[in-house]
């Protein structure tokens, strides 16, 4: 009797302790009203709702990417354990969240009463997306909600949420070349994975800075004596720089090569702009030193448009400037605030966090 006995406290101490939620596959898991937000812990007001139900539609319309919002009290009242990730998963797959093809949905999950939250993923996208998630988790969501914010950090999370699946903010998200080509390029990463691409990205990097480095080193004659020209070296071209290109390299805006003439010591100056630089052209000194940056003073809905401030500052001229600019109205979602999920899924893809 003692080996029986031994077997079947093991067994208990297996299934009743150390693994209650995966012990118990079937929860009640509850119905939704729409297929974007469902607060049933009622942590937020109805302006709160409509606005992050309108931004939930409209990144879906624009990008194809579905993201599902839900608040409730406590896992308990759907039978589930302690740990939250099993029932996320579960709740994902029941639910059917994204395209059943891209596995593409996310659901954000806040038990509000357990202090737990998690942000589940669709089997899309790599597990490198998994500390993206996290990140948002932990500076997005739970420092509003250690204050007892939840109202507040599901704003800000939900919206980081967005624009981090999507490419861009929700007031900014639009049917433009640009928003679908960003997009596009974001779920080019996630299909290859960050670890494919940091291997693929470097060399092809590589490649076309030595292809444009052969093209600015290329043999020159001067122009008057059609003689040899070389190339001067970065400590010594400063000196035929003024203040401004000075500047615009220093900001890495504009690079410069200084040739000269090795027989009547022409000197031409060359000039490159940066490609990934968010310097613009200045309209006082025309150097390529001015910093713009914008601020959303009223978003966008569906009903009305929204105003953006853009702030510019020269850093060569001290020249300043600002502009106030219409964000267009929000695009309508095809699909209604019921509507269904595409039957996507999960394999347990995500971040967790408490606090």
């Amino acid at each position: 009797m003692k080996p029986f006995f031994i077997t079947f406290l093991s067994a208990v101490l297996f299934f009743g302790f150390i693994q209650p939620d995966q012990a118990r596959a079937d929860f009640a898991y509850p119905d939704y009203d729409n297929i974007y937000v469902n607060d049933y812990a009622g942590v937020l007001d109805s302006e709160t709702e409509d606005m992050l139900l309108q931004y939930l539609q409209q990144s879906e319309a624009t990008s194809g990417a579905q993201i599902t919002l839900l608040t409730i009290q406590r896992l308990s009242d759907y039978g589930a354990g302690p740990t939250i990730e099993p029932f996320a998963t579960g709740l994902f797959n029941h639910w059917g969240v994204g395209d059943a093809v891209a596995n593409d949905g996310v659901l954000i999950l806040v038990a509000v009463t357990d202090r737990k939250m998690r942000i589940e993923l669709g089997s899309g996208y790599s597990r490198d997306q998994d500390s993206v998630m996290k990140n948002i988790i932990d500076h997005s969501f739970i420092p509003y909600f250690r204050d007892d914010e939840y109202q507040e950090g599901i704003r800000v999370g939900t919206i980081e949420t967005i624009r981090v699946v999507t490419g861009v903010y929700p007031g900014e998200i639009g049917n433009s070349f640009f928003a679908r080509t960003k997009f596009k390029v974001m779920r080019l990463i996630n299909d290859l994975g960050a670890g494919v691409l940091a291997i693929i990205a470097p060399i092809f990097l590589g490649i076309f800075a030595l292809l444009r480095k052969l093209w600015r080193m290329r043999p020159r004659k001067c122009g008057v004596c059609q003689n040899k020209m070389v190339m001067m070296g970065e400590s010594a071209d400063d000196a035929h720089l003024d203040g401004g290109q000075r500047l615009e390299e220093y900001l890495k805006s504009v690079d410069y090569d200084v040739w000269q003439c090795t027989l009547c010591s022409r000197i031409d100056i060359f000039r490159y702009r940066g490609l990934f630089s968010k310097y613009r052209t200045c309209k006082s000194c025309n150097y390529r030193t001015l910093r713009a940056e914008t601020t959303v003073l009223t978003a966008a809905t569906t009903s009305s448009t929204g105003t953006k401030r853009i702030d510019y500052d020269c850093q060569n001229c001290d020249f300043t400037d600002y502009e106030t600019r219409t964000i267009p109205k929000l695009s309508s979602s095809s699909s209604s605030s019921g509507g269904s999920f595409g039957g996507g899924s999960s394999s347990g893809g995500g971040a967790s966090g408490s606090w």
